[in-house]
């Protein structure tokens, strides 16, 4: 196997001796058995071999047949037992083209999209209808009021699921009709994407009721049905629909500086081998602690080459107030999918869903 077919992973080790911990690793994030008894050709091609050390930093290289069996074994040689040790963080991860052409990656991307809304140059516009506890109809007022307007993606707080308050069918045909009815009126290209917060054996079978009932898009959580999970809906060419990938219950393996994988890795690189249109993560400033250097990782890794693998739109959000427009199209440019939420609703929510719309169609 030459070189350029190995999959190599860079680690940050500050939990002990890197020399010993990257030992470690190399062995337990392959064969995990006592690398002395094993068959000399397991220890050469099998093991992974520490192919870089400088410090703190250590790269090892991986035989390309360990992550054969898809996304699930990609990830547990990626961030297995390894996630057990403490101090060791994945800083980067190069992979080979006989794995990246394992994977489809997003099915739109960021020229998919843009001629699915008809937006050859601008950023998109997305929000998200709540807060929980509003009925059906009142979700459906405040997203058709979006879709009038001609925000491109309204979708459900990733916390809406089945609730007492608004079911999820009932919610889902609802508001799928009205933002239907609404952009017709209108003329725009808006489109309703529910969350797929359902239990797992309801997954595929809520995500084509979506469909059917007129969903133009879908909100997944990969934290919480898994990134294969997101994967098999996005591969679906019945479904053929936008997936947006929502960080719910990824954020502690980012945000301790020395444990997890780097931001960039987990809401870009991961995220498109998991076919994610789109990527939500905090922006910087808002109300969560991801810094500027941080939320340019993710920029880059969503949008930098991947093999054939189309580039993924960044959504930053998180408390974006719409102040800040300008600020964040100079900081992540146009490739971007704009995330404002509460902000829209200090004050008369069309009048500001219209500024705003009028303000990104016109750069």
């Amino acid at each position: 196997m030459s070189k350029d077919d190995r999959i190599e992973v860079d680690y940050r080790i500050t939990g002990g001796d890197p020399d010993q911990i990257a030992e470690a690793i190399r062995v337990e994030q392959t064969i995990e058995f006592p690398f002395d008894l094993a068959p000399t050709w397991i220890q050469q091609e099998v093991v992974g071999h520490v192919r870089n050390h400088n410090g703190e930093s250590v790269t090892i290289a991986y035989h390309a047949g360990v992550a054969e069996g898809g996304l699930p074994q990609l990830l547990n040689l990626l961030w297995g037992n390894v996630s057990l040790f403490p101090g060791v963080r994945i800083t980067d991860v190069r992979l080979p083209e006989s794995i990246l052409q394992q994977f489809r990656g997003p099915r739109y991307g960021i020229a998919g999209l843009r001629a699915r809304f008809d937006a050859p140059t601008r950023p998109l516009l997305c929000t998200a209808i709540k807060p929980m506890g509003s009925t059906p109809s009142e979700l459906a007022d405040m997203a058709g009021t979006l879709a009038h307007a001609g925000f491109d993606i309204i979708k459900d707080d990733h916390g809406l699921a089945d609730q007492p308050w608004a079911a999820w069918a009932e919610r889902v045909e609802t508001v799928a009709a009205r933002v239907t009815d609404a952009a017709t009126a209108a003329g725009t290209n808006s489109v309703y994407m529910p969350s797929l917060n359902v239990t797992s054996d309801r997954l595929a079978e809520a995500a084509t009721f979506a469909k059917d009932a007129g969903a133009g898009a879908l909100l997944v959580l990969p934290g919480i049905c898994g990134f294969d999970a997101m994967r098999a809906l996005a591969d679906n060419d019945d479904l053929g629909l936008p997936i947006m990938a929502h960080p719910s219950l990824l954020g502690s393996n980012v945000v301790t500086p020395t444990q997890g994988l780097d931001h960039g890795v987990l809401f870009g690189t991961l995220m498109r081998l998991a076919g994610a249109d789109i990527s939500i993560f905090p922006n910087y400033g808002g109300r969560f602690s991801f810094s500027t250097a941080e939320c340019l990782d993710i920029k880059e890794k969503c949008l930098s080459p991947l093999g054939s693998l189309a580039a993924a739109w960044p959504s930053p959000g998180g408390g974006m107030t719409l102040d800040r427009i300008g600020e964040l199209l100079d900081f992540y440019g146009n490739d971007v999918a704009l995330l404002i939420g509460g902000a829209l609703h200090r004050g008369d929510l069309a009048t500001n869903a219209a500024a705003l719309v009028e303000r990104v169609r016109n750069l």
